[in-house]
């Protein structure tokens, strides 16, 4: 289980090797994604908080990368965090998440993109609930669900 110093050793140390890439050009992403997919996704931009359609979903299944289709993360740790965007506890694997250190608009956070085509998915922080303490803050835009049987 990944807890914030490990998020804070990837985001400074260098992250897990992705299990493969997905390279593409801006043209080749624009392609295959919508305007607002591509403006979160390839442009790091954040959807309004509460907008997302998959911020109140919590169907069994995996969300993937909008973009490389690579599993990211499992509807079992999924919560409801009241922050507006999807939340979860953990990545789908250690290696399926890369972290970057963002000091954007004045304050120090760490970004999370998918670590197979380098998507922004979102911020993790250290304030989620028990025994992992994290909190995967992720924009609806940059993921799709892939639902599964609840017996699965």
């Amino acid at each position: 289980m990944l807890t914030w110093k490990d998020v804070l050793h990837f985001a400074t140390k260098g992250n897990p090797t992705p299990e493969k890439r997905v390279e593409k050009t801006d043209a080749e992403w624009r392609e295959i994604l919508t305007p607002e997919q591509f403006r979160i996704a390839r442009q790091k931009g954040t959807e309004r908080p509460f907008s997302g359609e998959l911020c109140s979903i919590y169907e069994a299944g995996k969300y993937h990368c909008i973009c490389c289709n690579t599993p990211l993360f499992d509807s079992t740790i999924k919560f409801d965090s009241s922050s507006g965007w999807p939340s979860f506890t953990q990545p789908i694997t250690e290696n399926a998440i890369q972290y970057h250190k963002d000091i954007s608009f004045g304050m120090v956070r760490v970004e999370v993109l998918c670590n197979s085509c380098d998507a922004h998915l979102g911020h993790v922080f250290p304030d989620g609930p028990p025994p992992s303490g994290l909190r995967y803050c992720i924009n609806s835009v940059s993921m799709q669900l892939e639902k599964s049987e609840k017996n699965e």
